[in-house]
């Protein structure tokens, strides 16, 4: 796999969640969770399953820090 993307955190999925066009999928990342909310088309093309590997790649151009 090559990207362009510099951010790829590799984990475990542990829920896909369908709904009527749009899939949360929850990736276990070192023991923290990570939602992407994809399609359900690219669900069935990944193949995505609980208990898979899988990696959650984040592209941004902005990454904001909030404190309380």
């Amino acid at each position: 796999m090559k990207l362009s993307a510099r951010n790829v955190l590799s984990g475990t999925v542990v829920e896909v969640t369908r709904g009527a066009t749009t899939a949360h999928v929850r990736l276990d990342v070192a023991g923290t969770i990570v939602t992407a909310a994809i399609t359900n088309e690219a669900v069935d093309d990944l193949g995505l399953v609980a208990g898979q590997p899988a990696y959650a790649v984040v592209k941004a151009s902005d990454v904001m820090i909030a404190t309380d």
